[in-house]
């Protein structure tokens, strides 16, 4: 039920990019409940003069190699879940593709279950409950 966005600057090759996907799935399925084939994923890169960020903010120092991760969940899972998929999300990149972990920015964006629909126009966890 995650969807997920990345954002970063173009110019990696296929393997980082796919590095990036491939460890985000990975820690949704360890720590956030996620179940298997549950992936829904883009990954868009910019350019220079269309990826603008705050290289010090909060005192943290970010490279051009930040990348902007974008989740979109139900809002079904309370703070220590979320915390331990930062947590994971930035252990997994750390190691493949080699991101410092200033460089990981995570934005949760949480919804209703009933605003989701996986296809035929049907709200399908809205029909569970």
């Amino acid at each position: 039920m995650p969807l997920t966005h990345v954002s970063l600057r173009r110019g990696k090759s296929v393997a980082h990019r796919k590095a990036l996907l491939e460890g985000i799935y990975r820690a949704q399925r360890a720590v956030f409940d996620v179940p298997e084939n549950d992936r829904f994923m883009v990954l868009s890169e910019y350019d220079e003069a269309d990826f603008s960020f705050g290289a010090d903010y909060l005192g943290i120092k970010r490279s051009d190699d930040l990348v902007l991760i974008q989740i979109t969940v139900s809002n079904t899972r309370p703070l220590e879940k979320k915390k331990a998929l930062y947590r994971e999300i930035a252990a997994e990149l750390t190691k493949d593709p080699g991101l410092r972990p200033e460089d990981i920015f995570i934005n949760l964006v949480e919804v209703l279950p009933a605003n989701w629909s996986f296809g035929h126009g049907i709200a399908q966890y809205a029909e569970q409950g």
